[in-house]
């Protein structure tokens, strides 16, 4: 069971779900984008790449294991140990060592940097479009950019210190957890498939790529998925052991205090903003449930609406605001460039 929460940690991470990245490149799109192409694509793509990752690392495992004459398990472990000390370790076996060493870091390094890209830009993009007025004048967004990468390069620079590894190790084990991503997912399959409705949210995909994508995707929104990630995160809890790193150093209380506060910090959001949403609302406790679980009525989408008659009302996601607040037809949709 624990290869399956690790499974599941690793396509979160790997597939950027939860993110928020996926959902800043998309606003990019036109409205009538083939996403349900797209994503297809990207599952093909990333599942075969890192299919054809595997025989590298693999390959190269096991040649280290037979040379040290120790099993496979215990010859590096996974993250840092493999990338720094396993794989640079097993280059300078090779041929022509010194050229091999070169391009593996520097791959690191280019793949440290375009994962980088994406993420800045996710943050970058939501804190532009919710402040629109503030950010879309001038070189305010390219500012913001700035800061951000300047505010990130420092909180990287305490990783470098002689004891970075165990701060790395806290945040990529608490902050950066799978746990954090299965606990949004949960709740963004149940917003979707349920409050929003999976019938509706089908129809919208319908309406935009012109035809109807497989009828299993609604049953994966509103049961298989939300059902596989609450019982990985069940399991997760449920076989939950402290951090150790190296498997040897014991973190003190107040280490586990700061990473669970960096957990909590994402996955309390939502318990927290629900919690003031039915305390602002009017009328008693099943009304308010019932208010705040029904899509609002003024929601402003393409497609059809009521009847089945199709209107060119303006879309949340296509329309974005001006300098001046007012909102913007689709035909003067602004970029984020």
């Amino acid at each position: 069971p624990q290869v399956w929460v690790d499974a599941g940690t690793q396509i979160f991470f790997s597939y950027a779900i939860c993110l928020g990245c996926l959902t800043a490149l998309g606003s990019y799109n036109n409205y009538n984008n083939n996403c349900y192409r797209d994503c297809i694509m990207l599952c093909c793509l990333n599942s075969g790449t890192s299919f054809v990752a595997g025989f590298a690392i693999f390959s190269v495992l096991g040649f280290m294991a037979y040379e040290q004459g120790v099993p496979i398990a215990e010859v590096a472990e996974s993250g840092p140990g493999l990338a720094f000390i396993a794989y640079p370790k097993a280059v300078t076996m090779m041929p022509l060592s010194p050229l091999w060493a070169a391009l593996f870091f520097m791959m690191l390094i280019f793949l440290g940097l375009d994962s980088q890209f994406v993420c800045v830009e996710s943050i970058v993009t939501a804190v532009v479009d919710m402040y629109p007025k503030v950010f879309r004048r001038g070189y305010r967004r390219e500012l913001l950019i700035l800061g951000l990468s300047i505010v990130s390069y420092f909180l990287g620079l305490i990783m470098l210190t002689e004891g970075g590894m165990y701060v790395f190790q806290l945040f990529d084990s608490y902050a950066a957890s799978g746990m954090c991503l299965l606990f949004v997912a949960i709740f963004e399959c149940v917003c979707i498939g349920w409050v929003y409705g999976s019938n509706r949210f089908y129809e919208n995909i319908e309406d935009m790529i012109g035809y109807k994508p497989l009828s299993l995707i609604k049953w994966c929104w509103m049961v298989l998925t939300p059902g596989i990630c609450a019982g990985i995160f069940i399991f997760f809890l449920v076989k939950y052991k402290p951090l150790k790193y190296n498997n040897v150093y014991i973190y003190p209380d107040w280490g586990y205090g700061i990473g669970w506060m960096m957990a909590l910090s994402s996955m309390v959001c939502i318990p927290l903003w629900i919690c003031i949403k039915l305390w602002k609302t009017e009328g008693t406790v099943m009304e308010k449930f019932r208010k705040l679980v029904t899509p609002s009525s003024d929601l402003k989408m393409r497609g059809k609406l009521g009847g089945g008659a199709y209107i060119a009302a303006i879309n949340d996601c296509d329309a974005k605001l001006k300098g001046d607040g007012t909102i913007s037809t689709i035909t003067e949709k602004e970029t984020h460039f």
